[in-house]
C-alpha cells in the first residue's frame, strides 16, 4: 500500500478506532478557550483524515478547509459538508489558498511521515503559506522524549476477527513501525509508518525558516505545561510573523 492508501482504508480506520474521542473533543474544547478565535474565523484542519475535527470545528460557529493527501478519506469527509464546512485532496508539501486562513491545525502527529527532511520543511513552508500575516498555527505531535523510552518493540493488536502484528524500532531518526495482517480476502497485507523524531529545537527552528515564531508549548490535552521528559504530546502554537 502507498501511505495514503494505508490512511484512508478501512483498516487504518480499524486499528486506531480505539482513540478517545471524549479526549479528541476536550482537546478541541481546550484549545478554543485558550486561542478565542473569533465566530467566522476561516480555519484549516491540515491531514483531516475523515473530517472529525474538521466537523467539530465548524460545528463551534467557524468557516472550516478540510484537506488530507487521502482520496479516500476525502470521499467520507465529504458527507459532512456544508456552508461553513468543505474537503479537498491536497499534498500538505504544496501551498492551498495563500495567505487566507486565520488558523490552521496539524491534529494528532499527522506530520513528520516523510522520507526526507527537505519535504517537511516544504510542508512547514505551505502551512504557513497559508496563513493570513498573524495568523495562529496549532501543531500536535508526540513527545520523542516521553514515547522512546517506552517504546514497545512487538505487539499483537486484535480487533474484531482482523489480527494486526506490529513491530517498532528506532532508525536514522524515525519511529519505524511495521503492521501486517490478513485482509477480507485472506491476503496478507503489510505496511510501514515512519514517523521523525523531532524534538521540540528541531521544530522551531523549522517553522522559523518558514516565517513563523513559537508562542506557546503545551504536554497534553489538557494543556498542561510542557516538559521533555514527562509529557506526552508535544504541541506548539506558532504565529505567522
Amino acid at each position: 500500500m502507498e501511505m495514503e492508501d494505508w490512511f484512508g482504508s478501512q483498516y487504518y480506520k480499524l486499528l486506531y478506532q480505539n482513540r478517545d474521542e471524549r479526549e479528541a473533543q476536550e482537546f478541541i474544547y481546550n484549545l478554543l478557550g485558550f486561542l478565542l478565535p473569533p465566530a467566522g474565523s476561516k480555519m484549516l484542519d491540515i491531514a483531516c483524515g475523515d473530517g472529525r475535527f474538521a466537523t467539530q470545528l465548524a460545528q463551534d460557529g467557524f468557516d472550516v478547509t478540510g484537506i488530507d493527501i487521502s482520496a479516500a478519506s476525502i470521499a467520507r469527509a465529504t458527507a459532512h459538508e456544508s456552508e461553513h464546512l468543505q474537503f479537498f485532496v491536497q499534498d500538505m508539501r504544496f501551498p492551498f489558498y495563500i495567505n487566507y486562513f486565520d488558523f490552521a491545525f496539524n491534529f494528532f502527529t499527522s506530520f513528520g511521515y516523510f522520507k526526507h527532511k527537505r519535504d517537511h520543511k516544504l510542508a512547514a513552508k505551505s502551512f504557513a503559506a497559508s496563513l493570513k500575516a498573524g495568523g495562529t498555527l496549532v501543531v500536535d505531535y508526540l513527545n520523542t522524549g516521553y514515547v522512546l523510552p517506552r517504546l514497545v518493540p512487538e505487539a499483537t493488536i486484535t480487533v474484531g476477527e482482523t489480527e494486526f502484528q506490529i513491530s517498532k524500532h528506532v532508525e536514522h531518526n524515525y519511529i519505524i513501525k511495521n503492521i501486517s495482517f490478513i485482509d477480507e480476502s485472506g491476503i496478507k497485507k503489510s505496511f510501514t509508518e515512519t514517523v521523525a523524531t523531532f524534538t521540540l529545537a528541531e521544530f522551531e527552528c523549522m517553522f522559523t525558516e518558514a516565517g513563523m515564531a513559537l508562542a506557546h508549548t503545551f504536554g497534553d490535552y489538557q494543556l498542561q505545561p510542557f516538559n521533555e521528559i514527562t509529557s506526552p504530546r508535544l504541541i506548539m502554537v506558532f504565529t505567522k510573523q
